[in-house]
């Protein structure tokens, strides 16, 4: 893996948001891997116990049941922290639409409580989560920071909001923040069910079932399809970069390309079926296009991602053969 040689001193203490979720888990256990020591923060009302059951009994491990919208409980988690992964928030912008109140209170005002614990505690890195969606409707491919358009739904206003919260916590209070926009992650432990579900897991689950899958819009709208090491290696290189790299936004992808039919099909022929899928309308505020200029994350933390689709496709495809 890219960050297994990476290295950090030796009593190093990582703090995970989220860390039963489907990113923060993994993270958990490469950081558990790497023998380093993390603590996993998560209210379990969208991440999952048992993706994080497996490294219960381990002396390196400990887990808070805790929400960050709660200060105090943010002040605890990042007591004698050395880094703070920041992955706690709600996802899916179509459920971002029905519920704009409660987005703002936990993806906003939840990682302004982390950025505050984490001050106060000393702690030397903050990498939290952010997302392409910040581009909104920006039409011009790759997409390059900088250059962002008019967000189209609350879930991006919320991320948006967090970049320039931490941007200020970098300015003001000398706190190293860097915030990683991650573009359409995907790989093992990634949930496969309910309405908001990605659509990568969704796909496998339904084909590897027999079931029809149902695209939005015509199947001809692309993303930038990250495997989930790669996100790792982002966070935790992200974590060694120079306070000169701080306070910024990074895109962290493969900067491929990929469009949904060809997905569709690719898992059909690795599956061994024929079904076809069932088209629907457009999802409201979704972004038609996305691809990333990844230079700017090359140059300034190192990241130098080395699965693309095609490899992490067929890592996640046996993985869900295995485990769903």
């Amino acid at each position: 893996m890219a960050y297994n040689h990476l290295s950090f001193p030796k009593d190093s203490f990582f703090l995970v948001t989220g860390g039963a979720g489907f990113i923060g888990s993994n993270l958990c256990e490469a950081i558990l891997r790497m023998g380093y020591r993390v603590r996993c923060l998560d209210n379990l009302s969208t991440g999952k116990q048992k993706n994080v059951d497996i490294f219960i009994d381990h002396p390196n491990y400990e887990f808070i049941k805790g929400d960050i919208k709660d200060l105090d409980t943010c002040m605890k988690a990042c007591e004698g922290v050395d880094y703070v992964l920041n992955q706690a928030a709600w996802g899916s912008v179509p459920r971002s639409i029905e519920m704009p109140l409660f987005y703002c209170a936990n993806n906003i005002q939840g990682t302004l409580n982390m950025l505050e614990a984490a001050r106060q505690n000393g702690v030397k890195k903050f990498v939290y989560a952010s997302s392409s969606s910040v581009y909104g409707d920006e039409p011009n491919l790759p997409k390059r920071e900088g250059v962002e358009g008019n967000l189209l739904s609350p879930y991006a206003v919320s991320k948006r909001c967090d970049e320039e919260w931490a941007k200020q916590y970098t300015m003001h209070y000398g706190l190293d923040t860097y915030g990683l926009r991650y573009f359409n992650v995907f790989g093992r432990r990634q949930d496969p069910d309910g309405a908001y579900a990605a659509v990568i897991p969704k796909f496998i689950k339904l084909l590897l079932n027999g079931k029809q899958c149902h695209i939005n819009g015509d199947g001809r709208q692309s993303r930038d399809f990250t495997y989930i090491e790669n996100v790792i290696e982002a966070n935790l290189k992200a974590c060694l970069a120079s306070h000169e790299a701080a306070g910024e936004a990074y895109n962290i992808a493969y900067g491929g390309r990929e469009y949904l039919i060809d997905i569709y099909h690719t898992l059909c022929k690795a599956l061994g079926t024929d079904l076809e899928p069932e088209f629907g309308p457009d999802r409201p505020g979704d972004i038609k296009h996305s691809n990333a200029d990844i230079s700017k994350a090359r140059k300034l933390l190192g990241y130098d991602p080395e699965y693309n689709f095609e490899r992490g496709l067929n890592e996640a495809i046996e993985w869900y053969k295995n485990n769903v």
